[in-house]
């Protein structure tokens, strides 16, 4: 059996305020192609439909148009909720999708999987929404779960039960944050990278291979327990990571082989550091003209508009940063401290400069200025 383990389709979110609908549309074409291709039998998504829980009339048409893409080729689809998904949304539309296509919401029915045939037998698909401890305790009220690792503990340990009452190979979907995951990946906005929602990953024990969701890069934190990642960049510390789905393959005994699927960048993004010059430079222009483009620009004094100017050159610009480079004999003292050295209004200029700048005082053309103001002020004076 062959299955694409993808998730984090995050339907609905912008980037910077650009819409990314049109960009998702492309990228769910593809990935309906590579199920076609490559003669995928199941389809999973693993959490994050959408960005929101209550997503815009176009989010639910695109999913819509994505998951009877994905079926039309013959595969079976499972879905299952994420934090960012309002389950019972979600679950309302598992009603009305066609058979074949099968979205889990209910923390109750974890132990009841989907089971999809091949010619070696049954594999048990079992699925875990986003499980909220406070809100789902109230269904397993002999369990103490006070924090997400208790909670998955005691989901998997139903996952298990389910494989004990039947035969065949197993798979797992969840949506969670997992022990020995490289947290320069892509964490997903609201995980918390304290101890408790860190789940260990002996809870995820047992079935032949376990599909995550939760970050936004790919991970392998076991040969059988993976993050995909989400299938578009969401923002500028995502750009290296690749995009792109697991092809899982099982055979008779459980898992054969993983192998990873790139998806297509509808828009690359790139980050460019150095002057506002610089970056607007006819060799950055011409390589970066089309991409989503952070620019860093590291000039002493912040530039007048330099949005407007940039987006004259990139008209995907996104996002502009002020980060004046630091000299190497840059004043290690307090500005408080600089404050009280200072003899002459020069010196208590120049020290306001230095702080205001990140160590940069004034220019030579700055200074001769400063000279004649304050000169003219000593003159001024003197006549009163």
């Amino acid at each position: 059996m062959r299955i694409l383990h993808t998730s984090d389709w995050h339907i609905g979110r912008t980037f910077h305020g650009n819409s990314t609908m049109d960009a998702l549309a492309e990228v769910f074409g593809a990935l309906t192609e590579q199920v076609r291709e490559n003669d995928v039998d199941v389809v999973v998504v693993a959490g994050d439909v959408f960005d929101s829980a209550t997503p815009a009339a176009a989010a639910y048409t695109l999913l819509g148009d994505a998951l009877v893409a994905l079926h039309e080729t013959g595969a079976r689809v499972i879905v299952t909720s994420g934090n960012h998904d309002s389950a019972a949304r979600l679950g309302f539309q598992a009603r009305l999708l066609r058979d074949g296509i099968d979205v889990l919401t209910d923390p109750r029915a974890i132990g009841d999987p989907v089971t999809v045939h091949d010619a070696d037998g049954p594999v048990r698909f079992f699925g875990i929404p986003y499980l909220e401890p406070a809100i789902v305790r109230q269904h397993w009220p002999e369990a103490q779960l006070r924090t997400q690792a208790q909670t998955m503990a005691y989901a998997m340990g139903l996952v298990r039960e389910g494989i004990d009452r039947h035969e065949g190979r197993s798979v797992a979907i969840a949506h969670c944050f997992a022990a020995g995951v490289d947290v320069t990946a892509g964490l997903e906005r609201e995980v918390r990278q304290g101890g408790l929602d860190v789940v260990p990953l002996e809870v995820f024990d047992g079935p032949d291979y376990v599909a995550l969701g939760h970050i936004h890069g790919r991970q392998q934190v076991s040969e059988r327990v993976r993050y995909s990642g989400a299938p578009l960049h969401y923002s500028f510390g995502e750009q290296h990571k690749p995009r792109g789905s697991w092809l899982v393959e099982l055979d008779a005994d459980g898992l054969a082989s993983v192998e990873w699927l790139d998806l297509p960048v509808p828009r690359a993004l790139v980050t460019l550091t150095g002057t506002l010059d610089e970056i607007l430079s006819v060799e950055n222009v011409a390589a970066h003209a089309e991409d989503w483009v952070c620019a860093i620009y590291t000039d002493a004094v912040a530039q007048a508009e330099p949005m407007r100017r940039l987006r004259e050159q990139y008209p995907f610009c996104a996002m502009v940063q002020h980060q004046p480079s630091v000299s190497a004999d840059v004043d290690e003292r307090s500005y408080s401290e600089r404050l009280r050295m200072a003899v002459t209004d020069t010196d208590r200029i120049e020290a306001f400069l230095q702080h205001v700048r990140a160590g940069q005082g004034a220019s030579e053309r700055e200074s001769e200025l400063i000279r004649e103001i304050l000169d003219d002020r000593a003159r001024t004076e003197a006549l009163v």
